[in-house]
């Protein structure tokens, strides 16, 4: 029995075979695949069957409630964040060495529509690592350096006393020209290039003798320096040679406007979940989803920024393709920044080039965007604004990425995602063993 349509280009679909529920993805020659056995009681619309409408929303319901029952921890958690008000929904994927352990959606993106694995989100600053691979890809053709000053490639940084500050300063966050949020969606990027060239240094800032994240000014240089040097524009170059041969079909950072238009509510909301509140984000509008910036602007569904990393994991490469050379993936996610007080976060926070390495020895309850409480030392990746994890750890070969549909609050936040991270591992069996 049909219950809605069959999963199309623009939105997925549920089919009712017998008492199992199967779920359509996105894409029209994409797999059917079950979600869960579920029994049915009775024979008409008036005691819960699946003959009206009424049990549509008692089937949906069933489907938000699913969580894999290989993770009991990790469900709980993510239950308790519903109750709590932290997030309506979200995703999660896991797997190691390559074997899918666990890729749902779960809650509710609006109070229709279930959150589903195919939908699309924005990973906020977890798309970082994005714009970082695309300078390590320069650097094996031999067309930058880390060290190169920035003014080899835009001159015009120059202004305002920042000829000094390098790629590999911008990659560590020890650049010194973090900014005031300047960057509102939908402003033209060589608007957005010329104003951050003309930005000061922060008062008394010497590059890489003090650390301070950058939430994007460095990054929209850094996807300049990739433009000038290759010629396409940045959301070009990452689709091109980094999200497609790594079969990341559905990741962008600023998709074409008729892609947007296709995707519709497949785009997932997001929500301003502080203090009690329940506000929907912008961030599912056409004003952000189109905009390429390079340290915030990344969307699709978490499962892909999890295909990332299990390329990384392995090398650069996956059954798709190959991004990066191996020597390439270990510079990246090695420790470069070590030991220094990051004056954004205000906690000390190791960095690779343009990947944090798990900093949980400077205070694991403490530690912005922890990584867990078991995660391994060598484990790397980047969280995204309140919202959004993705990593991988090298001693367990295991990828985690994580998104939840609800902003609560940096504090919040940071607890919820170390307890989901850390619930993982232990679902696993593998807590304290690092």
């Amino acid at each position: 029995m049909l219950i809605t349509e069959p999963g199309t280009a623009r939105r997925p679909g549920f089919l009712l075979d017998g008492n199992v529920l199967f779920y359509v993805p996105i894409g029209p020659i994409s797999p059917i695949r079950p979600i869960s056995p579920i029994k049915f009681n009775g024979t008409n619309g008036t005691d819960g069957t699946y003959g009206t409408y009424g049990i549509v929303v008692f089937v949906m319901q069933k489907v938000i409630s699913s969580y894999p029952t290989a993770f009991p921890r990790l469900s709980e958690e993510l239950e308790a964040g519903i109750t709590a008000g932290l997030h309506l929904g979200g995703q999660v994927y896991v797997s190691r060495a390559g074997h899918v352990l666990a890729d749902f959606g779960f809650g509710i993106s609006q109070p229709d529509l279930p959150v589903t694995p195919d939908m699309l989100h924005p990973w906020m600053s977890a798309s970082k690592p994005l714009a970082a691979v695309g300078i390590g890809q320069l650097l094996e053709r031999g067309q930058l350096q880390l060290d190169d000053p920035v003014v080899r490639f835009i001159p015009e940084f120059a202004q305002q006393g920042k000829s000094a500050v390098t790629l590999r300063h911008m990659l560590t966050h020890t650049g010194g020209f973090r900014g005031k949020g300047r960057e509102i969606p939908g402003t033209p990027w060589d608007k957005i290039i010329a104003d951050l060239c003309a930005l000061p240094l922060d008062a008394g800032w010497v590059p890489g003798e003090r650390a301070g994240y950058h939430v994007a000014t460095s990054w929209f240089i850094l996807g300049e320096v990739i433009r000038r040097i290759d010629g396409r524009g940045y959301s070009e170059y990452v689709r091109d040679e980094i999200c497609l041969p790594l079969g990341m079909n559905e990741t962008w950072v600023g998709m074409p406007r008729p892609q947007f238009d296709a995707y519709g509510s497949q785009i997932g909301r997001m929500y301003l979940t502080e203090k009690g509140a329940r506000v929907p984000r912008p961030w599912h509008t056409v004003e952000f989803c189109c905009w390429a910036s390079p340290g915030g602007g990344g969307c699709g569904p978490i499962r892909e920024l999890g295909r990332f990393y299990e390329a990384l994991l392995a090398g650069g490469v996956n059954d798709y393709g190959r991004i990066l050379q191996p020597e390439t993936v270990a510079l990246l996610t090695q420790r470069h920044r070590v030991g220094m007080f990051d004056e954004t976060f205000q906690h000390k926070i190791d960095w690779g080039l343009g990947f944090i390495v798990n900093s949980s020895k400077y205070g694991p309850q403490t530690v912005p965007y922890s990584f867990g409480l078991h995660a391994s030392p060598a484990t790397f990746g980047h969280g995204g604004f309140q919202s959004s994890c993705g990593k991988a750890d090298p001693q367990h070969q295991m990828v985690i990425a994580v998104v939840l549909n609800g902003t609560p609050g940096e504090a919040r936040h940071s607890k919820r995602i170390r307890t989901i991270n850390s619930a993982i591992y232990e679902d696993l069996g593998l807590a304290g063993i690092a």
